[in-house]
């Protein structure tokens, strides 16, 4: 990766100079999330050592450190007391698809943003086509996938081929805040839709462009999904067993971190616009945002050259750390060692060797084997649960691995709403996630499971841009609507 030719072409690599005893040397760390035609992300200064800016903050007048200016607050709301959701202000045409899109948008909708979904029919959203479907009967509107990521969004169903559809656009790019896509960086391009274009419509517009490499680089038309930049980024080689293939982490899943980081671009954008008045357009590749989640293993590559490798579920800090056998087929409990009080506790609990009991844990980690053995010995005749249950009781990190029937019925799940019915037009309701975090005062909840194809057609045709039936009338005609 630090080798990688997209990467050097698309200077992602931060350098920093890393104190040394020898001297400060300069070494390469995780760039920012993203490019952008706007104020460029700020070059991060290497970590502080333990203690350095003390002085500082402490008064003493030292130079060391960044000066902290308060900024102004709005005024809070009293405790208890709920506010209007804090985005109910922001306008957003997404063309975004599949799921590394979308759960950005889907987030914002969460707490009050208006999202129009842009689709067609001819090339529809590849998640209306991936189980699981209502009743197991498949077709594009019972996809609960589709209805989960695009909860709370319009949708308006266009053919971008035809230039009446290109009009409808830049009619809504004139309206929005903030436009999203995630197509190969040629499509917007293709249909005449470049930031160029559209900042001539909307001069304060937040573009935001989300695909697997970035719209730059030899590898930017590298099309693909989740999988693949997870591929790329290097979790495959990290992941799994050492005597075995890489594994990979489960699913595809830069598709599942990308919209968090998505959210923060998108926010940090706007808030740009409302202190400077300047829209811009923000490049973020995928492979390079989960980078992020191995930033330590590239640091300890480029400073120390040591290559980082797979594991199994051992831990460097921890140990014991593993998934352990019980009672029934296929049922786990995950257990972590990280203090002293803990492993005393578990040797404690399932009877460890009077030698094994007084280990440190770097002792452990060299008896890990002999260490898991005396574990699965206790958990493999007794019930996940009741595993569960006795290292909680007695402060050692436990858990059953959940199937999707556990996650269904848990306790915590259940208490925090985490599945909620909503409406959906054609199914009356249907089964969305809640919003993934909860604000106090300004809670977000979806509204609605995502739309059917063209839903809300007229409602942003005749309520958002005022055309009247004469004009909607032609787009019918033209085959625009589809």
């Amino acid at each position: 990766m630090l080798a990688l030719d997209q990467l050097q072409v698309r200077d992602y690599w931060q350098r920093v100079e890393m104190p040394r005893a020898d001297g400060p040397a300069p070494v390469r760390l995780c760039g920012a999330l993203a490019k952008t035609t706007g104020e460029p992300l700020a070059d991060l200064p290497v970590a502080p050592r333990l203690g350095e800016h003390t002085a500082h903050y402490r008064g003493s007048g030292s130079s060391a450190g960044p000066a902290i200016t308060a900024r102004p607050r709005a005024e809070a709301a009293p405790a208890g007391q709920q506010m209007e959701r804090p985005l109910d202000d922001i306008k957003i045409l997404d063309f975004m698809w599949a799921l590394a899109g979308p759960g950005a948008t889907r987030t914002l909708a969460d707490y009050g943003a208006t999202v129009v979904k842009v689709e067609s029919e001819l090339k529809p959203d590849v998640l209306r086509g991936v189980h699981p479907f209502i009743g197991e009967e498949g077709g594009q509107e019972n996809a609960l996938q589709f209805h989960s990521i695009n909860a709370g969004k319009m949708d308006l169903t266009l053919d971008l081929s035809l230039p009446e559809a290109r009009e409808v656009i830049l009619d809504l790019v004139a309206w929005c805040d903030v436009l999203t896509e995630s197509f190969s960086p040629k499509a917007m391009e293709n249909w005449g839709l470049t930031y160029d274009v559209l900042r001539e419509v909307n001069p304060e517009l937040v573009m935001f462009s989300s695909c697997l490499m970035g719209q730059t680089g030899p590898m930017r038309m590298y099309a693909g999904f989740g999988t693949m930049a997870a591929a790329i980024a290097g979790f495959y080689p990290v992941t799994g067993w050492p005597d075995r293939i890489p594994a990979g982490p489960f699913t595809a899943y830069t598709d599942y971190i990308s919209p968090k980081l998505g959210v923060m671009l998108i926010l940090s954008a706007l808030a740009e616009r409302d202190r400077t008045g300047r829209g811009q357009h923000i490049d973020f590749a995928q492979m390079e945002g989960a980078l992020h989640f191995l930033a330590t293993e590239f640091a300890d590559e480029e400073i120390n050259g040591r290559t980082a490798g797979r594991a199994g579920n051992a831990d460097r800090h921890m140990c014991p750390h593993g998934v352990y056998a019980a009672a029934g087929d296929d049922c786990w409990v995950a257990i972590a060692c990280e203090t002293e009080a803990q492993w005393g506790a578990l040797a404690n609990l399932v009877d460890a060797d009077a030698d094994l009991r007084d280990l440190d844990m770097a002792a452990r980690r060299a008896h890990a084997e002999t260490i898991d053995a005396a574990i699965t010995a206790w958990t493999e005749p007794r019930e996940a649960a009741d595993i569960e249950a006795a290292l909680q009781a007695c402060g050692v990190p436990a858990h059953r691995v959940s199937d999707a029937a556990d996650l269904m019925a848990d306790p915590q799940i259940v208490a925090r709403e985490h599945f909620l019915s909503v409406p959906h037009a054609k199914h009356g309701h249907t089964w969305v996630e809640n919003s993934n975090f909860e604000l106090s005062r300004t809670p977000g909840r979806p509204l609605w499971g995502g739309p059917m194809f063209g839903e809300h057609n007229m409602e942003v045709l005749e309520g958002i841009l005022g055309y009247d039936a004469d004009r909607v009338a032609e787009l019918v005609i033209a085959g625009a609507l589809t």
